[in-house]
C-alpha cells in the first residue's frame, strides 16, 4: 500500500457476523500497515457506531441476522452517501454484483476473501477517497467533542445539538445547578445523564419527577424522615438527597413544584442544608441539582405560582433542547433506530423505510417529539406484516395535514374562522414552548389579548 492510502485518518469498519472472517480481514489489513480498524459482529451496532464515529471505508457482509447488509447499505447510502462501501458476499453471481452496485456499493468481494484482492480493492477505495479531498466526506459532528461516549445514548447529527454538547462539556465540572428547557419528549433526562457522566462526581444520578407531589410528599421523598415523624413512620428512611450524596439529583417537571416545596428547595440551593421530617437538626448536602421543565418559568412567576429567586438559583447554567421538528436531519436516524429496535423486540423482519414515509413524517408536528416517534414506530411495527413500512400503519400520520384545503382535495371543507384562530394560537404556543410573549409576537397581537384567547379556549374545552 502507498503512503497516500495509509494516510486516511478515519477508521475502516469491517462488518460481518462470522468471527473468522472478521479476524482474517482485520489481520490482513493490519499486516498491510492499517491499524485503524473497527470490527463489528452485530449488524445492529453499525448505525449507532456511525453516529459517533464516521468511518472512511466500510467492508460490509450482505448476509447477516437482525439487519441484513442490503438494508444497512440503503441506510448508509441515504444518510452518508459519500462513504465508500465494499460488499462481502458468499455467493458469486452476476445478479449479486449488479444488485450491490445498484444499491450504491463501490465494489464487492467473494468470501473467503483473497488477501491480494482485498488489499487491491481497499487501496483503490482509499486512493479515490483521498483524491476527493476531506471535504468529500460528511463532517463528523463529534470530531470536536472531547468525550463522545458521554453522549452515546443521544442520536443526532444536528448542529444545534452539537453546540449544546460543547456547552455541556464546558459546564459539567461546575457544582452549580443546571436548568434544562424543552418540550415533552425531547430528551431532557438523557442530557441530564450526560452532564452527570461528564461531571465525574463520585455519587450516583438520582431522578425524580416532582409533578403532582404535595409539600409533605415532596419533603419526605427528597429529605427523608425519622422514625415516628408521622403516623406509619415505623423506621427512619433516607431521602433521595442522601441517596444522591456526592452525585446529582435530577428534578424533572420543576415547573409543577408547589410553592411550599419551592421554599425548601431554595434553602437547599442557597445554604446546602435540608431538614428531614421529624428532625430539628439540619443536615448538609453536596448534591448537584439539575432541573428540567417544558414550561415558561417566568410566565409562571408573573402568575404568582413560581418564585423568582428560585428561578435565579436554578438557572446558573441553562440550555434549551430543540424540538424534533427543528431537527429534521435526525429524523431518518431516529426512525431507523426505532424500527430496528421494535423489529428486534417483536421478533419481526426489519422493513424498508420508503423515502415518501420520511417526507410525510417531516410534515408531522410531533408534539411529543422523540418519545412520540418511538411510540408510533413500535405501534406501527406491531401491526406490520410484509413489504416496506407505510404511513397507514402510523396512527395519526395520515391525518396530520392542515385542516385547510388539502393538496389532494382542492374542494375540501375550509375551517371556520374560529377553528383557524384556535389552531393558530395552539401552533404559536407549541413553537414557543408555552411562552406567551413570544407567541403573541408571532401572532401579531398583544400578550393580554393572547391571554384572554387562551382563557376562553380553556373554558370552551371544559
Amino acid at each position: 500500500m502507498t503512503e497516500k492510502a495509509l494516510a486516511m485518518d478515519r477508521p475502516i469498519f469491517v462488518v460481518d457476523d462470522e468471527p473468522e472472517i472478521l479476524m482474517a480481514v482485520d489481520t490482513t489489513l493490519r499486516m498491510a500497515g492499517l491499524d485503524n480498524i473497527v470490527t463489528i459482529g452485530d449488524s445492529r451496532d453499525v448505525i449507532r457506531r456511525m453516529e459517533r464515529q464516521i468511518p472512511g471505508l466500510i467492508l460490509l457482509d450482505l448476509n447477516m441476522p437482525h439487519i441484513n447488509g442490503g438494508r444497512l447499505l440503503k441506510i448508509i447510502r441515504k444518510t452518508w452517501p459519500r462513504i465508500p462501501v465494499i460488499v462481502l458476499t458468499g455467493t458469486i453471481d452476476v445478479d449479486t454484483a449488479v444488485n450491490c452496485m445498484k444499491m450504491g456499493a463501490m465494489d464487492y468481494l467473494v468470501k473467503p476473501v483473497e488477501e491480494e484482492k482485498l488489499l487491491a480493492v481497499v487501496k483503490k477505495a482509499m486512493d479515490e477517497n483521498m483524491e476527493g479531498g476531506s471535504g468529500s466526506l460528511p463532517r463528523d459532528l463529534f470530531d470536536q467533542v472531547k468525550n463522545p461516549k458521554a453522549f452515546r445514548h443521544i442520536i443526532t447529527q444536528d448542529e444545534k445539538m452539537h453546540s449544546i454538547f460543547h456547552y455541556i462539556e464546558a459546564i459539567s465540572p461546575s457544582s452549580q445547578p443546571v436548568l434544562i428547557f424543552g418540550e415533552t419528549g425531547v430528551g431532557k433526562e438523557l442530557v441530564g445523564r450526560s452532564i452527570h457522566t461528564l461531571s465525574q462526581r463520585k455519587g450516583k444520578l438520582v431522578v425524580v419527577n416532582v409533578a403532582g407531589l404535595d409539600d409533605n410528599v415532596f419533603s419526605d421523598t427528597l429529605f427523608g424522615h425519622l422514625k415516628g415523624a408521622f403516623t406509619g413512620a415505623e423506621k427512619s428512611r433516607p431521602g433521595l438527597i442522601e441517596q444522591a450524596a456526592a452525585g446529582t439529583l435530577f428534578l424533572d417537571e420543576i415547573g409543577d413544584l408547589a410553592l411550599g416545596s419551592q421554599v425548601k428547595l431554595l434553602r437547599l440551593l442557597q445554604e446546602g442544608e435540608y431538614l428531614p421530617l421529624g428532625s430539628d437538626q439540619t443536615r448538609r448536602s453536596d448534591v448537584r441539582i439539575i432541573a428540567s421543565t417544558n414550561l415558561d418559568l417566568w410566565a409562571l412567576e408573573k402568575k404568582g405560582v413560581f418564585r423568582k429567586d428560585l428561578i435565579y438559583r436554578l438557572s446558573t447554567h441553562t440550555l434549551t433542547l430543540p424540538p424534533l421538528r427543528e431537527r429534521l436531519l435526525d429524523l431518518p436516524l431516529l426512525l431507523d433506530r426505532f424500527v430496528c429496535q421494535a423489529a428486534d423486540e417483536l421478533d419481526k423482519p426489519v422493513p424498508d423505510i420508503p423515502k415518501t414515509l420520511i417526507e410525510q413524517m417531516e410534515k408531522y408536528p410531533f408534539k411529543g417529539n422523540i418519545r412520540e416517534l418511538k411510540s408510533m414506530v413500535h405501534d406501527a411495527l406491531s401491526r406490520y406484516k410484509t413489504g416496506p413500512i407505510t404511513a397507514d400503519l402510523f396512527k395519526g400520520l395520515s391525518d396530520s395535514a392542515s385542516p385547510s384545503v388539502r393538496e389532494d382535495d382542492p374542494e375540501g371543507d375550509l375551517p371556520t374562522l374560529k377553528q383557524a384562530s384556535m389552531e393558530l394560537v395552539e401552533r404559536a404556543m407549541e413553537q414557543t414552548g408555552g411562552n406567551q410573549s413570544a407567541a403573541a409576537k408571532i401572532l401579531g397581537i398583544s400578550q393580554q389579548a393572547l391571554s384572554k384567547r387562551l382563557l376562553k379556549m380553556k373554558s370552551q374545552q371544559k
